[in-house]
């Protein structure tokens, strides 16, 4: 099962740091959170990633492009007319594929965009800005147990976002993404995705959070996995000070490896 992530936005609300780079690039400790958040996958035993990019794509396609060097040792024998040898080979296990899913396009667009990349087949996805301690492989199982078309992970941050309206049997009987601030389940992303619902977003400017998940909801065909365990979305300085601090007390809550 192949894992999308969504890294093309702006960043505009971490400006300090998105006019460099795309969000998913910021660092927490030395590495972007992207990495963050592909070794979360990884741990779990998934290893093929499709990044929907666009703001800075050139970012990340010079990251992955230039991975060895970021993480090894290397000489370089200029001596013997520029030879490089890497040395205590850092690589992982992965197989990445960077798409250009435009400048403008909107998180429903980017995932249209990649629909070739996937061969018809389910695949996860979730959004490169933020971490979880969810169980990747408890949440693939509700997913095939529950039998929808899409199953998110359900978190409850308590603070500006919309909410899910979810039944006694795990069934989002409503979705509406950052309409109130009252404290309930919202979206933590962290999705599992049947290939039948891009059928559901129509272009670029189709926002996944609004009609496609709404729609989905409507029918009955979006349920929600309960993580009560650690998420944190990175939106704002503050956030990353946050992950920063976690990531260097030794106990970062989302490192499974």
């Amino acid at each position: 099962m192949k894992v999308v992530i969504l890294a093309g936005g702006l960043g505009t609300r971490i400006s300090e740091e998105s006019h460099l780079r795309p969000k998913p690039m910021i660092e927490i400790g030395d590495q972007p959170i992207l990495w963050h958040i592909m070794k979360t996958y990884s741990s779990y035993g998934f290893n093929e990633f499709i990044i929907c990019a666009g703001y800075k794509q050139h970012v990340i396609k010079e990251y992955f492009a230039n991975y060895f060097l970021h993480n090894s040792d290397v000489t370089f024998d200029f001596m013997s007319g520029g030879e490089v040898t890497v040395h205590t080979n850092a690589a992982e296990p992965w197989k990445v594929t960077v798409v250009d899913t435009g400048l403008n396009t909107m998180t429903g667009g980017r995932i249209k965009r990649i629909r070739d990349y996937i061969n018809d087949e389910p695949f996860l996805l979730t959004y490169g800005d933020g971490l979880c301690s969810v169980d990747i492989n408890a949440l693939v199982k509700f997913h095939s147990q529950a039998g929808k078309l899409v199953t998110l992970t359900a978190i409850q941050p308590g603070m500006r976002f919309g909410t899910l309206k979810i039944s006694e049997k795990n069934s989002v009987e409503a979705f509406a993404e950052k309409r109130k601030e009252d404290g309930g389940w919202i979206n933590g992303g962290f999705m599992v995705i049947e290939p039948q619902f891009i059928d559901f977003i129509e272009d670029d400017t189709t926002i996944l959070e609004q009609y496609p998940l709404e729609h989905a909801a409507e029918i009955g065909q979006l349920t929600a996995f309960k993580h009560d365990g650690f998420w944190q979305c990175m939106d704002t300085m503050r956030d990353k000070q946050l992950l920063e601090s976690l990531w260097a007390s030794g106990k970062a809550p989302w490192k499974k490896w």
